[in-house]
């Protein structure tokens, strides 16, 4: 018998086998080669491929608003000023028994049907597949598409990638009044992770747009009127930067010490348009958006290539030719030349390469010549007209320099003294027994007894326990090579096991799972925070992986003394509706014979055995992942509450201070 007879009798592989997928079945089938995935990620995503399609007529010079608004039942609209999609019945295309149909039918259910493939409708875009709203209306249980053109107004439903309606006029408008309409309701049977749309997400991408996309107006409403993240009766914002990314940089820098005015420049080299706006400030983090046809590029690409590369060859020049840097002196590496910078490079490109769908790095290497020269002539321009402010923005590369070179050898201490090196581990870290990192966390807690507690009461075949003493450093206000030089922090980077800085390497980490425990107070959220800043700053991609989590130990113990009946609050919400159920069963909740109410102040508070019933135990504990959803937020946030600026941060406690519950005093 052949290998090819074998193959087909025992797998029975031929012709039958294979699939055939009709329409946008093929979206609904595999939802991750489209939108990313089924996570609440993916789910926000499918509104931004609604906004891009109207932000494209922004860039086409046809609309100047777009209004989104998320309706009680979690249904989205959009609606933009723009020319309306086209509804003429379409020349060329048929659908299945033969018949022409409507442009906006193929548009809305046809995968690659678009006005963004030819050169004609759109110059420049950020939906070049014609996937986008496809997969929307593939993902959706109910879509409407309304289109307001020619004085008329048409309308289409859908449900599931299919057409429940032929397309109809409903109405007439002015001949002035156009443009397109989508409400849809996503597939929750496909989005099953969260049910519920983010306020913040949304507002932090829509004001992106707005900063990136000037002079369009961006209205975004929510009319749930209870829900996570929402407040009675709904709430409403409106964006508009006549200023561009240049605003969007002094926004992300409004807490900090600026070295200089805002660098900016717009440029077209050839056919690919070049925005950038640029600033250092004292701060030790750097803050980067890079942008192609308005999609933000998280992962960068050629055109952060060339913005990097242009920065670090001009300030080298200009050091040089200004005698800051002498012959000996070896150049500044890019590492230098990017501390404290916060920088937007928003590039316009008519045929822009994307690594996915999802649009997440730019592959153009044209991108990369045109940046770099866009940049490099107006910054070398700015430090030649500028020199005190050349002079500070040099004398701050230097002082990264030297720092990155003391951080490097305090790292490579650290690193020698680690368990990869010598076998040897902190000395306050109770290991666990298993050895593969993907079955193993471990749990970072304050204080001796809070640890003694979590040591006892651990399973220590999977749960590792790393007690720390008291406040950690404020990785926010120090450089480096001065955070290594802390006890707790080496400790940290030890246990870990994926190094910091340059060695930094996350297939390293010795625990899957990074759990952050602290007591329930006021000094147990500072240590929190601080910790936080910590991994953000420098190990951030595990944040971004998902693998740090904050432990969520409860506030009350309630004990029922009749049957012994022990239930555990995590918060007054929940304390409150335990102690009605205890007086539905007849029992007087304010006589501690019959009913005792113990608050823990910390976690120390807690024995082994509460601790593992309520903050340990995998089968019954709940547990927050860390997430990093928008980078800019996280990174103003953290500047404003561990930076050296007083004034923001006295602004943010005084405007949540009715938010605080359970303060210790």
């Amino acid at each position: 018998m052949s290998d090819e007879s074998i193959i087909n009798s025992s797998n029975n592989y031929d012709a039958g086998q294979i699939q055939v997928l009709e329409g946008l079945d093929a979206v609904r089938k595999r939802p991750g080669m489209y939108v990313g995935g089924t996570d609440s990620k993916a789910m926000h995503h499918l509104v931004y491929e609604v906004v891009d399609n109207s932000v494209d007529e922004v860039l086409a010079g046809v609309c100047s608003r777009i209004e989104i608004t998320i309706h009680a039942d979690e249904s989205v609209t959009v609606r933009d000023n723009g020319r309306g999609i086209p509804t003429a019945i379409h020349p060329t295309f048929r659908n299945k028994a033969g018949d022409k149909i409507s442009t906006l039918e193929v548009v809305m259910t046809n995968l690659h049907a678009g006005g963004k493939f030819g050169s004609g409708a759109y110059t420049v875009s950020g939906g070049l597949h014609g996937v986008g709203v496809k997969a929307v209306n593939a993902l959706s249980t109910s879509l409407i598409a309304e289109v307001r053109r020619e004085g008329q107004i048409f309308r289409q439903s859908y449900k599931e990638g299919k057409p429940t309606s032929k397309v109809e006029v409903i109405g007439t408008t002015r001949p002035e009044d156009t443009g397109t309409q989508i409400t849809f309701l996503r597939d929750t049977s496909i989005f099953v992770e969260d049910n519920s749309f983010k306020w913040d997400t949304l507002v932090q991408r829509f004001r992106e747009m707005a900063f990136i996309t000037r002079g369009v107006t961006i209205k975004f409403k929510d009319e749930r009127e209870e829900g996570e993240g929402n407040i009675p009766g709904g709430r409403e914002m409106t964006f508009y930067f006549e200023d561009g990314i240049s605003a969007f940089v002094l926004y992300l820098n409004r807490n900090k010490e600026k070295l200089h005015s805002v660098i900016s420049a717009e440029k077209k080299v050839g056919n690919i348009g070049v925005e950038f706006a640029m600033q250092y400030t004292e701060a030790t983090a750097q803050s980067e958006y890079y942008f192609a046809n308005t999609i933000n590029t998280p992962d960068g690409g050629t055109h952060q290539s060339g913005f990097r590369s242009a920065v670090t060859r001009s300030l080298n020049d200009y050091a040089r030719k200004a005698n800051i840097l002498k012959e000996k002196d070896s150049n500044l590496d890019s590492k230098d030349t990017l501390e404290g910078l916060t920088a937007i490079v928003s590039i316009k490109h008519p045929e822009p390469q994307f690594e996915s769908q999802t649009k997440v790095k730019l592959m153009n290497t044209d991108a990369k010549a045109a940046v770099e020269q866009v940049v490099r002539e107006s910054l070398m321009q700015f430090l030649e007209e500028n020199p005190r402010e050349g002079k500070q923005i040099i004398d701050k590369c230097l002082l990264s320099q030297r720092a990155r070179e003391a951080a490097k050898a305090a790292s490579e201490l650290v690193r020698r003294k680690s368990a990869l090196e010598s076998g040897t581990l902190p000395g306050k870290l109770a290991d666990c027994s298993e050895r593969d990192p993907a079955k193993c966390e471990i749990f970072i807690v304050e204080g001796d007894s809070a640890g003694g507690s979590a040591k006892q009461g651990r399973d220590r075949h999977f749960q590792a326990i790393l007690p720390l003493f008291g406040k950690i450093m404020n990785t926010e206000r120090a450089r480096l090579d001065k955070i290594l030089q802390s006890d707790a922090i080496k400790a940290l980077v030890s246990a870990v096991g994926t190094g910091i800085g340059e060695g930094f390497n996350i297939e390293n980490r010795r625990y899957d799972r990074i759990v952050l425990m602290a007591d329930a107070d006021v000094d147990g959220s500072h240590i929190r925070t601080l910790l936080l800043t910590f991994f953000f700053r420098y190990m951030q991609p595990l944040v971004e992986r998902g693998h740090l989590y904050i432990a969520q130990p409860p506030l009350y113990r309630i004990e029922a003394k009749r049957g012994k009946d022990v239930r555990y609050a995590y918060s007054d919400v929940e304390r409150d509706g335990v102690m009605n159920e205890l007086k539905k069963k007849g029992l007087d909740t304010t006589n501690t014979t019959q009913v005792v109410v113990q608050r823990f102040k910390g976690l120390g508070e807690m024995n082994a055995e509460q601790l593992w019933d309520t903050t340990m135990d995998p089968t019954k504990r709940t547990m927050l992942k860390v997430t990093v959803e928008d980078a800019a937020e996280a990174d103003r946030t953290f500047d404003m509450l561990m930076g050296n600026a007083v004034p923001p941060r006295r602004a943010f406690i005084t405007r949540h201070a009715k938010e605080v519950k359970n303060l210790d005093v």
